[in-house]
């Protein structure tokens, strides 16, 4: 039963979609929530992969989030012991950081759904395959990555150049986010920090428009994100060298 440890930043950015699918293939789950604890120091090499989730802080906030460098040091641990690694979002823009990529505010805002638009390389990817050219994903971030060194770039959105990116054959970071659900972007909306953050970028109305746009989406959406889940979960039942020539 392999055991996944789960970085969690802020209360309404859960695991979502991504927790019942992985639990329902067997993982054992360990959260650890740094809103709550933010002094927790987890030791990756107690587990077999590890997830890093979204959150409301940057990066470059590890003043006020000290927690931040905490978590860039686990995940340099898991990339040595070449764990199976998703971030998404903030956790794909930690991941990026651990790899010595620039992290940075992104020329434009994104938030709601957006056409991804896939690389030459992610049709041969493990898990950026399962997301056809133009698929709607669901974006909430206003910082962005740059594609770490030797990593290899797997999508793009025509206000965000880097979306996605692996590196060697078991790290992922996302800039998009695959786990959400209704219920999820519903909660997200009733934050009042985070529903002002979208009516300052995109107008009053908004929120109604983007409730709109996720019952159009939402269904597709949860289709690739489960074979990209079943992908990812895939990663623990091979040895790094077997992983390598299967994201070829």
């Amino acid at each position: 039963m392999p055991r996944l440890l789960v970085l969690q930043h802020v209360a309404a950015e859960t695991a979502g979609t991504l927790d019942p699918f992985l639990r329902g293939a067997g993982f054992r789950l360990r959260y650890i929530n740094f809103e709550r604890t933010p002094d927790a120091d987890p030791d990756p090499r107690r587990y077999d992969g590890l997830v890093a989730l979204g959150g409301s802080m940057n990066v470059d906030q590890t003043g006020v989030f000290p927690h931040l460098l905490i978590e860039i040091e686990v995940l340099k641990e898991a990339l040595v012991r070449e764990m199976p690694i998703l971030g998404i979002c903030l956790g794909g823009q930690l991941l990026a950081a651990a790899l010595g990529a620039q992290v940075h505010p992104a020329p434009v805002g994104e938030i709601g759904w957006y056409p991804l638009q896939s690389s030459p390389t992610a049709g041969g990817d493990a898990l950026l395959r399962h997301v056809t050219h133009g698929q709607h994903v669901f974006q909430w971030h206003s910082y962005t990555f740059a594609v770490p060194p030797d990593a290899v770039h797997l999508a793009s959105t025509a206000t965000c150049a880097n979306q996605a990116f692996r590196y060697g054959s078991n790290a992922y970071g996302l800039q998009f986010h695959p786990e959400v659900d209704n219920r999820m972007i519903a909660r997200w909306l009733s934050v009042p920090a985070w529903r002002k953050e979208l009516e300052a970028l995109q107008g009053p109305d908004r929120a109604r428009q983007l409730h709109a746009d996720t019952h159009r989406h939402i269904g597709p959406a949860t289709e690739a994100a489960m074979r990209m889940f079943d992908a990812f979960a895939a990663l623990f039942r091979r040895g790094p060298r077997h992983r390598l020539l299967h994201s070829r």
